[in-house]
């Protein structure tokens, strides 16, 4: 999964969200809204209690939410009880609150400019561009990695389509892939290029974008054609699709005579870059 983490404000209180890409969803800190809408001193207590009471009321639509990592107030990522903005709307109705109708209005414009990139994918794609544009990446790499979405999406709407809903299941399918075409975890990945939060795609080379691509439209494509009933199955055609990405590594890999699973991070790729236009400003000047 891509993570866009922010912290909105409503009426100057923080609200810590989440856009998970994979799902194509807004998610919401619970303790954050209760604070929000009640004007209790502890909202961890106070959701307990509530989530309690739904609970004994059979009201599930609300206590089945998701966990996701967010910052904390002593700057540490911890796991944090969360809700999509169906959920967050069922929770504003179970809490009277003289906030419920403002709290509303703010929690659509949240989401508006999702809607609108939803209705019209092409302004998704201009936003993404815009913004890899800013960070000072190319407009080759960027072009790249816009294509890494399309791919990505294309796959978890497949694993979607085969009963596969978990974002864990996907971060195990995710790394199954990924292993059978680098040769590395997603975690070992992660610690060659020395990231920690950082996206790892974020972090990719042209090359090894191209391979991740591969990797993942294989995947879908074997999985279209295998139709898999269980998660296991799913896992077994994961392993295939990210192996031919893995032979054409190999293969290049030998014509080059050098590894193409690189540790080179985004932090080196946009120093060289900068590098490369003043070098270039020189020779013109």
């Amino acid at each position: 999964m891509n993570k866009d983490h922010s912290i909105k404000l409503f009426e100057n209180k923080n609200v810590r969200v989440q856009w998970v890409e994979d799902e194509q969803k807004w998610y919401f800190s619970i303790v954050d809204v209760i604070e929000v809408l009640t004007i209790s001193e502890n909202p961890q207590v106070y959701w307990r209690v509530l989530k309690k009471r739904l609970l004994d009321e059979g009201n599930q639509s609300v206590t089945n939410c998701n966990v996701l990592k967010m910052l904390a107030p002593d700057g540490k990522m911890r796991l944090t009880d969360v809700a999509d903005t169906e959920q967050v709307l069922r929770l504003v109705q179970s809490i009277p609150s003289k906030n419920a109708e403002p709290f509303k209005i703010w929690l659509a414009k949240v989401g508006y400019e999702r809607i609108e990139e939803t209705e019209d994918p092409e302004l998704a794609f201009e936003r993404a561009m815009r913004t890899y544009l800013q960070k000072g990446y190319s407009k080759e790499w960027i072009n790249q990695r816009l294509k890494t979405i399309e791919i990505r999406k294309d796959l978890t709407d497949e694993w979607n389509r085969s009963g596969i809903e978990k974002q864990s299941d996907y971060a195990i399918l995710t790394n199954e892939i990924t292993k059978a075409w680098s040769g590395k975890t997603v975690t070992e990945y992660k610690q060659l290029k020395n990231l920690k939060m950082e996206s790892l795609r974020d972090n990719m080379t042209n090359i090894e974008l191209v391979l991740n691509m591969l990797a993942e439209a294989t995947t879908t494509e074997i999985s279209k054609k295998e139709n898999p009933k269980t998660f296991v199955e799913s896992k077994g055609i994961a392993v295939k699709g990210g192996s031919v990405a893995g032979n054409a590594r190999k293969d290049i890999e030998k014509q080059l005579g050098r590894s193409v699973v690189s540790s080179e991070n985004a932090k080196k790729y946009l120093e060289g870059s900068s590098k490369k236009v003043i070098e270039d400003k020189k020779r013109q000047s």
